[in-house]
């Protein structure tokens, strides 16, 4: 259906679903507000992301602020390398994204290309807002976060997130202890990220203000097979490596055992979460037709990742987009955060039988550091205990400078110890997912049009665990006290913490209407034979096929078929 997306975006603002953030002033591209139906839908997906990943999987959920200090950023990489190649259109003076544009233009690997490269790229081509030609136009890098100051007087810098990770990397001393010291561990977060994009067009798909759900899953750095990877081992899905991009090639499908012992996918761990991601999107209504699983090419992944997924799905506007980033990160985040903080960020892993080791072991002369260093002997004693002497001496860091420290104030002894276990820096792996282009996936893949009667009905196929309003209760005339039957039934539903519905206006047919273009899996129709035998018609969305059903069975009987727990069936 080519017109999709503009009658999915008029649903959205129509029905209450998604729209333009502050639209009484013009709103600004980037940022939206979801109505009464659209955050519902979102808290029921972030609701059941939690099920995966906490009730399933065991990692506790934090909560950290949307502001961070500059140190975080400054360890993270973010504040010298989270940037986009933008450029200024010389005639209508709009900014671009250099690479967007380069891709609308069919050139490959545009995100890979130099500053330089992409404008020689883009020096015969046409503004895509103006049509007019670039020319030689200045490709720069326009760093992505939103900058703030904190406490009176801007007295210390500060960002907006641009990810939720680093509050668990911050945080993993912490969470260490949470855990009893041991490996593996993971902590998930759900909240705000905020990035400034130089020219968001895409509506849901790129925001300035966004939903992440990540997982940071912190694993020995030689124990990379997943404790519980046969519950997904023999799981089947579309994987689209490096070989299949670089040969043209379709996606294959093969099982994650399959995929884990071709050498495909890095390791159980990476392909253990490739399949809870596949899992959890169809689960939440992502049409598994329209998705597949795209391995980061060479040059585009993180020079420290081992490996690194992106899952897609297709959009009848946007094409394919990620919506989920998959890696193993190795120790980057810890080693980064440790070099800048002075923390360890190591786990100490006891081996099973203690060790006799030969060891060099640099012991600090106490006697002679004290009138050089006074009350800062102790402190420098340890910097000399821990480096690598050459050279007649060795070189340490102390108040911000290098420093060189004779022989003569340490002696080098070769000793037996007895080794109890060693410091170990966790590895990384990471699901990250954006939940606000999740939601668009599952609104459009939703969207189905029929003819019902002669007459167009619009339908959202939401999964009834998904859809905002579950079940609607109508009494087919409002008086004779079908009103009253219908009112107890909706509390009853509610009692079940199931949200149900009232709608006692205008014709039957037009209320079934409505609930179907909102995506209300189930309805209920009290008519005068419920005054007599105490049932009422129950009507599903899809199939439009209609039951009686008793009234006092109701509530467990909705509550069973949102679970999935039984089919709807005439029988």
């Amino acid at each position: 259906m080519a017109d999709i997306y503009e009658k999915v975006i008029d649903l959205f603002r129509r029905r209450g679903y998604v729209w333009p953030s502050g639209e009484i002033y013009g709103s600004v591209a980037g940022f939206i507000d979801y109505g009464p139906l659209g955050a519902m839908m979102k808290r029921r997906i972030e609701d059941t992301w939690r099920e995966f990943y906490v009730i399933r999987e065991g990692y506790y959920e934090i909560e950290c602020p949307t502001i961070g200090i500059e140190p975080i950023y400054l360890a993270s990489g973010h504040l010298k390398g989270f940037s986009d190649k933008m450029f200024e259109c010389p005639h209508c003076h709009e900014f671009f994204r250099a690479d967007h544009v380069a891709e609308e233009y069919e050139i490959q690997n545009a995100q890979a290309l130099s500053k330089e490269r992409l404008a020689e790229e883009l020096k015969d081509k046409k503004c895509t807002a103006c049509k007019q030609p670039l020319g030689d136009v200045a490709v720069f890098d326009f760093n992505l976060m939103f900058g703030t100051s904190i406490g009176p007087g801007g007295q210390r810098k500060g960002y907006l997130r641009p990810e939720t990770a680093q509050g668990i990397f911050t945080d993993f001393g912490r969470l260490l202890r949470f855990y009893r010291d041991s490996l593996p561990f993971g902590t998930v977060q759900i909240g705000r990220s905020y990035r400034n994009e130089i020219s968001p067009r895409q509506g849901m798909i790129r925001l300035r203000e966004f939903t992440q759900a990540e997982a940071e899953i912190f694993v020995h750095p030689d124990e990379k097979n997943h404790p519980n990877f046969s519950r997904y081992a023999d799981y089947r899905m579309p994987l689209f490596g490096i070989e299949q991009q670089q040969e043209n090639l379709e996606a294959v499908t093969l099982t994650m055992r399959e995929a884990v012992d071709s050498g495909l996918v890095a390791s159980e761990y990476v392909a253990y979460y490739l399949a809870v991601t596949h899992d959890f999107m169809i689960r939440i209504g992502v049409d598994p037709t329209k998705i597949r699983f795209r391995q980061h090419l060479p040059d585009e992944r993180a020079h420290y990742a081992t490996d690194c997924w992106d899952a897609e799905y297709h959009s009848s506007r946007f094409g394919w987009v990620e919506a989920v980033g998959i890696a193993d990160r190795t120790d980057y985040d810890l080693a980064a955060h440790a070099e800048v903080s002075g923390e360890k960020m190591t786990v100490f892993i006891q081996y099973p039988e203690p060790r006799l080791e030969r060891r060099c072991a640099i012991v600090p002369k106490m006697g002679k550091l004290g009138p050089r260093f006074k009350n800062r002997a102790k402190e420098v004693g340890e910097k000399i205990a821990a480096s690598v002497p050459k050279d007649g001496g060795t070189t340490i860091e102390f108040d911000g400078e290098e420093i060189f420290i004779e022989g003569e104030f340490f002696e080098i002894r070769d000793e037996e110890v007895l080794v109890q276990g060693e410091e170990v820096r966790p590895h990384v792996i990471e699901p990250s997912y954006g939940i606000d282009r999740l939601c668009y996936a599952v609104l459009e893949h939703a969207f189905h049009q029929d003819e019902v009667d002669g007459e167009m009905r619009t339908v959202l196929r939401l999964p009834p665990a998904i859809a905002p309003v579950q079940v609607a209760v109508f009494p087919l005339m409002n008086r004779d006290g079908l009103d009253v039957i219908a009112r107890q039934i909706t509390e009853a539903i509610r009692a079940e913490r199931i949200l149900a519905e009232y709608d006692d206006s205008g014709a039957i047919g037009r209320r079934y209407r409505r609930q179907d273009e909102i995506g209300t899996p189930y309805a209920i129709t009290v008519d005068y034979e419920s005054k007599d035998d105490d049932s009422v018609t129950l009507r599903e969305r899809d199939s439009m096929q209609q039951i009686r059903i008793r009234i006092d069975e109701i509530p467990s009987t909705i509550r069973k078929l949102i679970r999935g727990e039984i089919p709807f069936s005439r029988d």
